[in-house]
């Protein structure tokens, strides 16, 4: 739908073949058109649009790469960003804007002294975050009989969370709305990894997002994997001696477990709630990940962190 979109209004249609792309805009030859005067037709696309156009010919290439193309797609508050960065200022004035646009799409730019990273969805150019897990309340996390903060080489972020042992798991966090792309059906997932040697976690976990306006969605959700635990009961507190294991609920079919996904960053995640931005939006949206409930004492969990995107983008 958003190619097509696209498409519609760059003036080709989806059935054109790249022929006719190359040369005919609605029976008007490109090569007769100034160049300014296509790349401002571009600019009312999208990045992925604009990528497709570039490799039609080198006429749309020059014109489709141009700044005043690419600086559309970036957030009229990207400046607010860079000068977050924790990477040098110099590095970022040194690029064109698509170059801009495609690193901030493919790396993420970690911004308030490093405990929370900004990027780009490639496809549209809204704008995604990752809070840190320092920057996320986590109860107990500054005890370390509870809570350890070790260095991960797959993580984007200097430090992770390694939870030791607790049978209370809280981990809380919070966005500005002010800060995402308006008009956006957002997800909020919690990005983490089991350790080999993890335990305890058979039961669900609550996951909960409030928006500003006081919506609750709440759910349940498993954080371990199918092929790793026995979908099998398991009753007394020496859980954590035992063979992992995942125990479902009377009410839940097998089909309905809600189990993490892999992500090409060699972490995981699972979808905390969705939720979307209006206009001129200024408040707080509010993330909870709990199993306060069983009491069960569980191990070997390490958070990366909350990110926040496009519902519809994938890792």
């Amino acid at each position: 739908m958003e190619e097509q979109r696209g498409l519609k209004m760059a003036g080709i249609r989806e059935e054109d073949d790249s022929h006719t792309q190359q040369n005919i805009f609605y029976g008007i030859e490109f090569n007769l058109l100034p160049e300014g005067c296509i790349s401002s037709v571009f600019s009312f696309t999208t990045p992925r649009d604009a990528c497709r156009f570039a490799s039609i010919s080198a006429i749309l290439k020059s014109a489709a790469d141009s700044d005043s193309v690419w600086d559309r797609f970036l957030p009229s508050d990207c400046h607010l960003f860079l000068e977050k960065a924790v990477t040098a200022q110099s590095l970022f004035n040194s690029l064109s804007k698509k170059q801009l646009f495609m690193r901030l799409a493919d790396f993420p730019l970690l911004i308030d002294d490093g405990v929370m990273s900004f990027s780009l969805d490639k496809s549209t150019g809204k704008k995604c975050f990752m809070i840190s897990a320092r920057n996320l309340a986590i109860t107990w996390s500054d005890t370390p009989r509870y809570w350890a903060w070790n260095p991960d080489s797959k993580s984007r972020f200097s430090e992770v969370a390694e939870l030791v042992t607790v049978c209370w798991l809280e981990i809380k966090g919070k966005m500005k709305t002010s800060l995402l792309s308006t008009n956006t059906e957002y997800a909020a997932y919690l990005v983490f990894k089991m350790k080999p040697e993890a335990f305890g976690f058979y039961t669900p976990v609550e996951v909960v997002v409030q928006t500003a306006a006081g919506k609750v969605e709440t759910r349940d959700v498993y954080l371990v994997s199918r092929d790793r635990y026995q979908l099998i009961p398991r009753i007394g507190i020496l859980n954590q001696f035992l063979a992992p294991v995942t125990r479902l609920r009377q009410d839940e079919r097998e089909d309905e477990i809600k189990l993490p996904n892999d992500r090409l960053d060699e972490w995981q995640e699972i979808k905390i709630g969705e939720f979307s931005t209006g206009e001129d939006e200024d408040g707080e949206v509010e993330f909870s990940v709990l199993e306060v409930k069983a009491g069960n004492w569980k191990g070997g969990l390490l958070v990366e962190g909350i990110e926040i995107r496009p519902k519809y983008k994938e890792i």
